[in-house]
């Protein structure tokens, strides 16, 4: 699937502005595409045309982005780089850059709206979304994370993780099943294996921010920067490693006894995030 091209398209409509060109620099700077990329895997998984998934795919993409872009604030993390290219607010403004924001996740339910799959499966894909996203999910996660205490556990940052980061993998995948007609307790186990993912991928994240350099990563270095509590400042970088490659195949265990899931693509898609570098 042309990734690009579908984000592209689905800000088309959208009439011409400053805070469009903002929502497109950020929207269109590239990244791993990892939640689009999930979301058509599991459907192909299921035997189901991802040409289904695109408004969703776009929608995550849409809300992944307004995320990074709020997330990189002088109020939040108050980063200058990211994936490869000043942040939003440095490159336009900051009030812009909070309506870029804003702009991206009103306008992914709009594009999500407009699916073609069955009514019923819409309206569950978009419940799922808004609740990945929002103040139970992603936002949930950010406060969190603003507020974390000095003395952090590593059950507190698996929290963190869980919402701030696992939410919004969880989600492409509890779609891809919907969008397959599945049911709420298979919806469920996806959502599983989104948390698992969350955690694993954050812990990789964590790594890499002090084995990597800005550079290297295409973006500022913040959590080393600003000392956070990371899970590799609390168990140590090798004991993190080990962590994180055991929830790695604990998810690809898991979606190996999915019935009626071709698990092969999926599994190796996640082999491949494990292996990445930045």
């Amino acid at each position: 699937m042309n990734i690009e091209a579908i984000l592209v398209k689905a800000l088309s409509g959208v009439t011409d502005s400053r805070v469009k060109e903002s929502m497109l620099y950020s929207l269109t700077a590239g990244g791993k595409r990892i939640r689009p990329n999930l979301l058509f895997t599991v459907l192909e998984g299921y035997g189901i045309d991802p040409a289904v998934g695109e408004p969703f795919a776009a929608a995550i993409e849409m809300i992944h982005t307004y995320s990074l872009i709020h997330d990189d604030l002088p109020a939040m993390d108050n980063d200058d780089l990211r994936r490869g290219r000043p942040t939003n607010h440095k490159q336009f403004d900051e009030a812009t850059a909070i309506l870029a924001g804003d702009g991206l996740l009103t306008e992914a339910f709009h594009c999500a709206a407009s699916s073609s799959a069955p009514a019923e499966q819409v309206v569950r894909a978009i419940r799922i979304l808004s609740e990945m996203a929002g103040p139970d999910g992603m936002v949930y996660g950010q406060c969190l994370d603003m507020n974390e205490a000095s003395d952090s556990t590593y059950d507190d940052i698996r929290k963190v993780h869980k919402y701030k980061t696992g939410c919004l993998l969880s989600a492409p995948l509890m779609i891809g099943a919907v969008l397959a007609g599945k049911d709420d307790s298979v919806v469920e186990e996806w959502h599983e294996v989104g948390d698992l993912l969350g955690l694993a991928f954050q812990i990789q994240d964590d790594i890499l921010d002090i084995t990597a350099t800005a550079e290297q990563l295409g973006k500022s270095n913040s959590d080393a920067r600003n000392e956070k509590i990371t899970v590799v400042s609390l168990l140590g970088e090798e004991n993190a490693r080990t962590e994180m490659h055991d929830l790695y195949a604990e998810c690809r265990r898991r979606i190996a006894t999915f019935g009626g899931f071709e698990s092969n693509s999926l599994n190796a898609m996640i082999s491949a995030i494990e292996a990445r570098a930045k």
